[in-house]
């Protein structure tokens, strides 16, 4: 009887502290999964909770296992650092036109830290500065919907590798859809200021382009996940780009389609040609700018079918997102 209770697997459950505790981490896993099903990056999604103190670190390992290994069979492979990495800027910009997978790079430093990253976003290598002997394991799966074959996904897992080791490869064929523009990838594009308010001249500084006071951040992309962008999208765009707006006084969201402003996001709706697997590109303007990676969870939620949790409230009243 003794043995049977100390090798009860179910035993965390038999308290209501332990039982509370599963429910909220196998709620997380679930609001992870759907962000995985829609298309968003799980590494993205992971390190927002973590800033947000939603998660902590030992939940990242079990869910990193449910979701990409049991639940959407991702190809992964385990790996210790031999010599050093080739240039990781020049390894982002070739994951990022990769916008049939879905890669996440997890590591553990020597001191036993994991990190985990999207290594398609050439910011987050900053991160992780590998060393010889480091354990990494990389996993490669479909980008939402995407038609991709596990051998496929092996194939990418090798050429992430050799990426990682200084080769000049820009991948296969079968990992790009060239019917989507891949600045729909999380990796962001270089930044298009607008014109400057002030003659004072510009410099460019950690990726983002300065003038004066002011700052513009580099262009990211939002996939389109429900079927079409239509005016319940809309609306719960303007409700999140307003509680942006409010929290963080001075900065303002710009939004491009299609290479063109959008000054009126109305358009985006009356145009009825913003569909499943199109990107929207944002930026974040001001002189103070914050918490751009929770804008743009948010703003892919609002992109999804899930915009309806962004439309409650009262009217008129300010969403307090941030």
């Amino acid at each position: 009887m003794t043995e049977t209770i100390r090798d009860n697997k179910l035993n965390l459950l038999s308290s209501r502290a332990g039982f509370n505790q599963a429910l909220g981490h196998f709620k997380m896993a679930l609001g992870f999964s759907d962000d995985v099903s829609e298309g968003y990056n799980l590494a993205d999604a992971i390190n927002e909770s973590l800033g947000n103190q939603e998660i902590e670190e030992h939940q990242i390992l079990p869910i990193l296992n449910i979701l990409l290994v049991d639940k959407f069979a991702f190809a992964y492979r385990s790996h210790n650092i031999k010599g050093t990495p080739g240039n990781t800027v020049k390894i982002a910009n070739t994951l990022s036109t990769w916008n049939k997978c879905h890669l996440v790079l997890a590591t553990w430093s020597t001191d036993g830290k994991l990190n985990i990253i999207n290594p398609a976003d050439k910011e987050q290598w900053n991160d992780i500065p590998l060393s010889e002997g480091e354990l990494i394991v990389l996993y490669a799966g479909p980008s939402g919907d995407s038609d991709i074959d596990k051998k496929t996904l092996e194939s990418c897992v090798d050429d992430f590798f050799k990426l990682l080791y200084g080769a000049n490869i820009k991948g296969k064929k079968a990992y790009i859809d060239s019917s989507k523009d891949v600045a729909s990838s999380p990796a962001p594009a270089k930044a298009v200021a607008p014109p400057p308010v002030q003659s004072e001249s510009s410099f460019a500084a950690n990726d983002q382009t300065v003038t004066a006071n002011r700052r513009v951040s580099t262009k990211y992309g939002i996939t389109v996940t429900n079927e079409l962008f239509h005016n319940g999208n809309v609306e719960a765009w303007k409700k999140i780009i307003e509680s942006y707006k409010v929290a963080h006084a001075g900065c303002d969201v710009l939004i491009w389609y299609d290479g063109e402003r959008i000054n009126d996001i109305n358009a985006l709706f009356k145009w009825g040609k913003v569909k499943r697997g199109n990107p929207i590109m944002f930026s974040v303007a001001g002189a103070d700018i914050k918490n751009v990676a929770k804008l743009k969870k948010y703003l892919f939620e609002g992109a999804s079918s899930r915009f309806e949790v962004f439309l409650n409230g009262p009217v008129g009243a300010v969403l307090d997102l941030f």
